[in-house]
């Protein structure tokens, strides 16, 4: 059985992620969140649902301890979460993390918006933790799963994919950690 917690469980990825998680074999799923009453209703009886905030360490540490993969999709203070989840990964021996930052997040000068997303994957990829940073491109509703990946330093290329698209690839990482340690990679349509 390998176990996920998803830390951020209420932002529009969730629901597709999971649902192509829970597609893999012996999965058991965690969700974390502030408001768990936002998760959406068609995940609450396949999952756990723990009620914290990223930025409280003793409630990161005990939702990752037990854990195989954390899943990170979060939004706000993401170098303070970032921190708190990583050594809480540390203090628990749990290795391998995916995190969803954002397209852009290299170019120069840096848009503030995109601070807080390069301060996520610059914690990150400095962990020494086996990770996979996704950059996605923005979000649509759309059902194709088409999409390209690009690894760092070359910059994202393409347009906006479908949230089907990113979950799919979020499965495959967990499906085939391996291929994917320790990559940065922004994943676009082409």
């Amino acid at each position: 059985m390998k176990k996920i917690v998803i830390i951020g469980a209420t932002g529009s990825l969730v629901p597709y992620v999971a649902e192509a998680l829970l597609k893999l074999d012996n999965i058991q799923l965690t969700l974390f969140a502030r408001s768990p009453k936002y998760i959406d209703k068609n995940l609450t009886d396949k999952c756990t649902i723990i009620q914290g905030d990223a930025l409280e360490y003793e409630s990161i540490k005990k939702v990752v301890a037990g854990q195989d993969v954390v899943y990170v999709n979060l939004t706000g203070n993401l170098e303070a979460m970032a921190k708190n989840i990583v050594k809480a990964m540390h203090e628990e021996g749990v290795n391998k993390v995916i995190a969803i930052s954002s397209i852009g997040i290299y170019k120069t000068p840096l848009k503030p918006i995109l601070r807080p997303y390069r301060a996520l994957a610059d914690s990150i990829e400095a962990s020494g933790l086996d990770y996979t940073i996704l950059r996605p491109n923005w979000f649509t509703n759309g059902s194709e799963i088409d999409y390209h990946i690009t690894h760092k330093p070359d910059p994202e290329i393409g347009g906006s994919l479908s949230r089907r698209g990113i979950a799919n690839f979020v499965a495959k990482v967990v499906a085939n950690p391996e291929q994917y340690t320790n990559v940065n990679v922004g994943i676009s349509k082409i």
